[in-house]
């Protein structure tokens, strides 16, 4: 039997795609909260900090399972825990859609952020685990595109939610769209959630995993239908000789990590996974309305662009999936990295340059709610700086009502380049897409040794997940106290010392077995 033969590939890429429904619901529930926050922030009277929670809770407890989802999958296999992190969704859904009060709401992100912790981190690793050297790279990259699909279906049903709200229709008024509509955002996830957990019946264990268990013939049937016979036989002598290579020695832990000999590896994960959030790419993500209206948008047009976000994400990770096992990983990182810096410069100077002037018109057409005449005083003024227009306001609009309407003031006063603040972001989001988005768990899939590999996924994906948690729980008070100058800015500069880093120290992984990418990288 020849291999990769048609049929093998479409067993591979069928198994793989319903695993990689985990990055959907993954994206799914971290992205959905950016329709939320305008709504949540005056219902709860909540803070910046507080609304920095809001969104980042999912983050934390996301960051646990990732410790342990790995040495998780290790003993019990990786078909569980991913049937585990479905059940994880589906609850948070619901709970997150009934929550009375901000604790609850909070508390059920979190049980959320536990299925998203394992879904990242086992999904990739169950793929780079069934598949073959020559297609790894496209089918792990599936569950970044899973993960994209997630993001702008979430952006797009908020959308649909809030113009759904506006028809004036008796189902409207049953379902309580209009009164309930940051709920319905919540609440729908549920349905793809049980999706998952009953398509993951028929999704076969990991043929390595199994392998590693004693389980040689099962593994091999699994890798017969995956790779063709001939190919199977190989990859199963590849895999019993590595692990006959590590019998005597000790079971995986975290400090084999520290070894010299795993120096390298280690270098590249955690240089990686601290890269690919700490240029921003979840502020974008979580917060996409609240920037767009920043730049002077309405609440609708926000959410519009938002979806324009998510289709860019989804559209240049296609790109990434059909180029990264040709051009290679540090290709694609090196190109979509540069663009980066690129972009998120670019949007520094774009809300440098903007001004803020509140005229009589502007106040007029303000909603119904703000105090007009308190405004006067700065009527005609002109102000270069986000951050002393925005403590002007609170200061005549008292801090309570400057938080509720600070959007609706900031739009009717700003006067920028909305046009390069718009193709600024959806840049820096296909950059992310072709480069960081993907090439990060493919990387991550292929780095480590299959005896501690679970372990060494969840260590580097803890990290990555600390710093999203960091990254979105600060951005509110970011711009709150920072201005959107310097945030972005910031963001680019890290990007800088990131492409050095990938220039010195990343290797091309393309291509090769995951047996033959240990002996390279792993200098016992």
């Amino acid at each position: 039997m020849k291999t990769n033969q048609p049929h093998t590939i479409f067993y591979v890429f069928y198994v793989s795609i319903i695993v990689a429904l985990g990055g959907f619901l993954m994206g799914f529930d971290a992205s959905v909260i950016s329709g939320v926050v305008k709504f949540i922030e005056p219902e709860f009277n909540l803070s910046k900090i507080e609304l920095g929670w809001a969104v980042a809770s999912l983050s934390l407890t996301a960051t646990l399972a990732m410790v342990t989802a790995g040495p998780l999958s290790d003993r019990f296999g990786r078909k569980p825990v991913l049937k585990c992190a479905a059940a994880l969704f589906f609850l948070s859904a619901i709970a997150s859609a009934l929550a009375p009060n901000f604790l609850t709401l909070v508390i059920a992100r979190m049980v959320g952020g536990l299925g998203v912790g394992a879904a990242l981190i086992i999904a990739p690793m169950y793929i780079a685990e069934i598949g073959p050297a020559k297609y790894r790279g496209r089918m792990v990259s599936l569950n970044q595109l899973n993960i994209v699909l997630g993001i702008s279906v979430a952006f797009f049903t908020n959308f649909l939610i809030l113009r759904s709200a506006e028809i004036d229709s008796n189902w409207v008024q049953t379902l309580g769209l209009e009164k309930w509509n940051w709920r319905w955002m919540l609440g729908i996830e549920a349905i793809p959630a049980l999706l998952y957990f009953i398509c993951l019946s028929i999704v076969p264990e990991s043929p390595r995993w199994l392998m590693m268990k004693g389980r040689s013939n099962e593994a091999l049937l699994i890798l017969r239908k995956a790779l063709g016979e001939q190919a199977a036989d190989k990859e199963v002598s590849q895999i019993s000789l590595s692990i006959d290579q590590q019998k005597n020695q000790t079971k995986g832990s975290f400090l084999e990590l520290l070894k010299p000999s795993m120096r390298l590896v280690m270098i590249v994960g955690i240089s990686i996974a601290i890269l690919q959030q700490i240029t921003g790419i979840n502020a974008v993500f979580f917060y996409a309305p609240m920037i767009f209206e920043q730049t002077g948008l309405g609440t609708d047009a926000a959410f519009m662009q938002a979806i324009l976000v998510g289709l860019t994400n989804v559209v240049f990770t296609l790109v990434a999936i059909a180029l990264i096992d040709k051009l290679g990983r540090k290709s694609l990182l090196v190109m979509g990295v540069s663009g980066i810096i690129v972009c998120m410069f670019s949007l520094a100077y774009q809300f440098n340059a903007a001004t803020y002037t509140l005229t009589a018109q502007a106040i007029n057409a303000l909603p119904a709610g703000i105090d007009m005449a308190a405004l006067q005083p700065i009527l005609g003024t002109t102000f270069n700086s986000d951050l002393a227009f925005k403590s002007a306001i609170s200061e005549l609009l008292g801090a309570g009502a400057a938080s509720q309407f600070e959007s609706s003031v900031v739009s009717a006063a700003i006067q920028m380049n909305g046009t390069m603040i718009l193709l600024s972001i959806l840049g820096f989001v296909a950059c992310f897409a072709v480069s960081l988005g993907p090439v990060m768990w493919v990387l991550f899939s292929e780095l480590f040794p299959n005896r501690i590999r679970g372990i060494a996924i969840s260590f580097v994906g803890l990290i990555n997940s600390a710093v999203s948690f960091l990254v979105q729980l600060v951005f509110p008070w970011e711009l709150a106290n920072l201005g959107a100058t310097l945030t972005f800015a910031t963001y680019g500069g890290f990007a800088l010392a990131g492409l050095l880093i990938i220039l010195k120290y990343v290797p091309e992984t393309k291509g090769k077995t995951l047996e033959e990418l240990e002996t390279l990288l792993v200098k016992n």
